[in-house]
């Protein structure tokens, strides 16, 4: 397969990694414009400058550019929030959470499907984890196990202890809009704070 080179860092990209940056970024305006039930892949890939063969080649339809498009923005937001110098695994444990539920909560994309296409998200609540769940487990999991290493957390069994800490946050994510308002927001997450704290304290 031909690449293309970066001159910038001397490494190659592949074409098709590129057209995938391209045409997600793509569906993510679109998607913030219109919500996902009036886009199409053709208004996507006339977005993204390429063709449809070349945006079918990776994604059957819409709902699978979207799901795409919602695991790279959660993996980011992963990344961004567990990314924390120093202390205990215990803390950045704890405010690595509470700043992934802020971030996700506030996030333009999940926040157009909350109050356009709301349907999208039902199956990934009530019936299968999706990419997008698998990647803030691994990274909770993560931590988990540091904590068990340096004593900060409780023993027990890592991925269990992520999926208990999970369900917490995203219910503080998806309902925590209803239970407070903006100005309390702050006093929601602290609660939040204190409870992830408490259950995984050795």
């Amino acid at each position: 397969m031909s690449q293309r080179g970066n001159t910038a860092t001397g490494t190659t990209v592949a074409p098709n990694a590129i057209d995938e940056e391209r045409i997600l970024h793509a569906a993510y305006q679109m998607l913030l414009a219109v919500g996902m039930r009036r886009v199409t892949m053709a208004d996507i890939s006339r977005r993204a400058g390429v063709s449809r063969a070349t945006l079918y080649r990776r994604w059957p339809n819409v709902r699978a550019v979207v799901a795409a498009l919602m695991t790279r923005e959660s993996a980011a937001v992963a990344a961004a929030s567990f990314d924390m110098p120093g202390g205990s695994a215990r803390g950045r444990l704890v405010e690595g959470i509470v700043s992934a539920v802020r971030r996700t909560r506030a996030h333009p994309l999940l926040r157009k499907i909350v109050e356009v296409d709301p349907e999208f998200l039902l199956p990934y609540l009530l019936e299968r984890r999706g990419s997008s769940t698998d990647t803030q487990l691994a990274a909770i999991e993560d931590v988990v196990r540091a904590g068990h290493v340096d004593g900060s957390v409780r023993p027990g069994d890592a991925a269990w202890q992520a999926r208990a800490l999970l369900l917490a946050a995203m219910a503080f994510v998806l309902s925590g809009p209803i239970m407070a308002t903006p100005g309390e927001r702050d006093l929601l997450d602290a609660e939040l704070r204190l409870m992830l704290d408490r259950y995984v304290a050795p």
